[in-house]
């Protein structure tokens, strides 16, 4: 052994072995490792080094490590490694998070740094351990993580400034590709038969060249799986996949995985949101968990926009539905004139002979007849006509409509009637309810002028079961079941713009002298005045199925049977106290009163009325109409007349239908309701059903 302060003869021999023994070390060591100087050049750097850097083995020697620090923070890289310089001291890994290296080619990597000052060697040097934290399994999922929330807060700011659909539709693939960095990605769509998906969005190659022309079939492919589960759906390899249909286009560009989620509107599916990648076992739960929020976030706003665009259609059809009540509320008094002065005129005596005047009185009368309809159609979409609603046995009226419509329609319609099992009723008024479906049914026939299939379907309990409006379930009496009647076609169908305006007012597609345009809107109206919910689907060259969902009767008593036809027995020298503001139409019902044989006192205004009665008049029925001007209405004159006379019957009349809505609402039950325009015939029905029940103090 040798003597202090003396060389071995071992100690030679060993330096150069440690040397080498730790170069190989640095080389490899899988941190990149420095070895710079006190003035910041870089002595030496390992391979992990250029491999990190994105550089050559070597080519890092000599360059100065203020190379390595982002432009924008060099001056302050200056500073700090002169100031260490000063006083160097060990700085282990994890003390700074937030460092990032700059590569040859421009681009950052965020990196952990630890430094360990080397003294003894003549000169000052620092050796820099650098690893690149992007590489941590924690860390890559958090930058994960962080970027698909980026994505979504950035779908999120679109989905508040947009209210176009489609812009939407367009950017969820396209953040899905960009945040998951796959190859495609494609928005599929249920079509309105919910029986295929339709390709509405996509992005990628694959899911740019996808849209538009592929219809997948909901019950062997991936969108039908996820629709089938309600969930996501993970394919690992789709080469191998049993479980639903591949397209052959997908495997031939390479893709290998895949991954869908479910677009729920309202509990229903109405769409699938998938990703495709080349790579195998692609997608995992944070994958699943992103998809899920972009598809969340994209049925939600498609919801918003259909909710709002609803909205805006129903506050459009309610200020057509104001107009037109106010309209037929007008017209309908010029009607009673018009009408009433005919009648008159057809019993003259001048005219008894007369064969031509005859005519043109007759030909007058079915005008105004025609006119009086349209008045009607009017009040029915505006939902102020009067309804007499009561149990409606479904099954009795479409077979009974069925062979109505096979003596009618061209014999190259097949008529078909589908009631399920039992007995169906719904509570509405029968009259309209007919004349609804046989709007809906003529529509259908001129849909098919080559022959087809028009098809009436009835359903208990299926008010959920009305895909395109759920809210109907809301919409009957509140212990009551509900029926829906369907009625189909197999004829041209309607375009989506047309569908939208299908129940608008004077809305048609018939050439001109064919169609009104009242048809499809007065079932509308109809319907929403029984407390129903009416839906359309329709597809061009398919055909079209309107869907009525009609409250039933609640609880279990038994139908009531309809009202037979009154049988008018006015009786002779009835005395008659008549209020009514329009004097051309109090002198016509005047008319019909004095040609019933009753005896008529008549006056402009409730206060006069009760002037009259207070001097003694002595009458046995009054017969005012609702809307009397700027005075007392013809609601509040009934109740004050039968405050002071008990005795007296009431007969109530108006053209506007929502004020007789609201007196049948809130009259006792033995006050009779007239709409205007009226018959003398109809009249003298109103009055003999007032005499026949007598009055009852309200």
């Amino acid at each position: 052994m040798a003597a202090p302060g003396h060389s071995g003869p071992g100690e030679d021999v060993d330096a150069p072995v440690e040397q080498s023994v730790f170069r190989s070390l640095f080389a490899a060591y899988p941190d990149a490792l420095l070895l710079v100087e006190q003035s910041g050049a870089i002595v030496m750097a390992n391979p992990a080094a250029a491999r990190l850097l994105g550089y050559e083995v070597g080519e890092l020697a000599g360059v100065s490590v203020d190379a390595l620090v982002p432009e924008s923070i060099r001056p302050r890289h200056a500073a700090y490694r002169e100031a260490y310089g000063s006083a160097p001291r060990p700085r282990p890994m994890g003390t700074q998070m937030e460092l990032v290296a700059r590569r040859k080619d421009g681009s950052e990597v965020m990196v952990e740094i630890a430094l360990s000052p080397l003294q003894g060697h003549g000169v000052p040097l620092v050796v820099a351990a650098i690893r690149d934290i992007g590489a941590y399994p924690r860390v890559k999922q958090a930058l994960q993580r962080a970027r698909y929330a980026e994505h979504l807060a950035q779908l999120g700011r679109l989905a508040v400034d947009t209210r176009e659909p489609q812009a939407l539709l367009g950017e969820v693939p396209q953040i899905a590709s960009e945040a998951l960095q796959v190859e495609a990605a494609v928005v599929y769509l249920l079509e309105p038969g919910r029986l295929e998906f339709r390709v509405v969005a996509g992005a990628g190659m694959l899911g740019r060249s996808a849209v538009g022309q592929v219809r997948a079939n909901r019950s062997d492919t991936l969108p039908g799986l996820v629709a089938q589960l309600s969930g996501p759906v993970h394919s690992t390899s789709l080469q191998e996949e049993t479980r639903f249909s591949v397209l052959q286009r997908f495997l031939d560009a390479g893709v290998s995985s895949a991954i869908g989620v479910p677009l729920f509107d309202r509990g229903r599916v109405i769409g699938v949101l998938a990703a495709l990648s080349s790579h195998g076992a692609r997608f995992g739960d944070d994958e699943a968990r992103f998809l899920e929020s972009l598809a969340n976030l994209l049925a939600s706003s498609l919801q918003r926009v259909q909710t709002e665009e609803a909205l805006s259609h129903s506050q459009r059809l309610e200020s057509v539905g104001q107009l037109t009540g106010g309209i037929a509320h007008d017209f309908n008094n010029l009607l009673t004139v018009i009408q009433g002065n005919l009648q008159v005129l057809e019993e003259l005596p001048a005219l008894e002979g007369d064969v031509s005047g005859q005519q043109m009185v007759a030909a007058a009368f079915r005008a105004t007849r025609r006119a009086a309809e349209l008045t009607s159609k009017l009040l029915a979409f505006s939902r102020r006509q009067v309804l007499q609603p009561t149990a409606v046995d479904v099954g009795a009226l479409l077979g009974s409509l069925a062979d109505m419509l096979r003596r009618t329609v061209d014999q190259h319609i097949r008529i078909e009637v589908d009631v399920g099992e039992g007995d169906l009723w719904v509570v509405a008024d029968p009259g309209q309810l007919e004349s609804a479906l046989l709007n809906i049914a003529i529509n259908a026939r001129d849909a098919m002028p080559k022959g087809g299939v028009l098809r009436f379907v009835a359903r208990a309990n299926a008010a959920a079961l009305l895909d395109v409006e759920p809210e109907a379930a809301d919409a009957g009496a509140p212990d009551g079941d509900f029926v829906r009647i369907t009625i189909s076609d197999t004829g041209s169908g309607m375009s989506e713009e047309v569908r939208e305006r299908a129940f608008e007012p004077f809305f048609t597609t018939k050439e001109a002298g064919r169609g009104t345009g009242l048809g499809l809107s007065t079932v509308y109206g109809f319907v929403k005045q029984s407390r129903g919910s009416i839906a359309i689907e329709s597809t061009p060259g398919v055909g079209t199925s309107i869907a009525m969902v009609l409250p039933g009767p609640s609880g279990r008593d038994a139908p009531a049977p309809l009202r037979d036809r009154e049988v008018a027995d006015v009786p002779v020298g009835l005395r008659v106290l008549l209020v009514e503001d329009d004097a051309e139409v109090r002198a016509v019902i005047c008319k019909f009163l004095q040609t019933l044989g009753c005896t008529v006192q008549a006056v402009s205004s409730a206060e006069q009325a009760l002037v009259s009665l207070d001097a003694g008049l002595d009458v046995e029925l009054l017969l005012t109409d609702i809307a009397l001007g700027t005075g007392m209405r013809g609601t509040a004159l009934a109740r004050e007349v039968q405050r002071r006379h008990p005795a007296m019957h009431i007969l109530l009349m108006s053209g506007f239908s929502s004020e007789l809505i609201a007196a049948d609402r809130d009259s006792p039950s033995s006050w009779e309701l007239l709409p205007k325009p009226c018959t003398r015939e109809e009249l003298a029905q109103a009055i003999a059903r007032v005499i026949r029940h007598g009055p009852q103090p309200g």
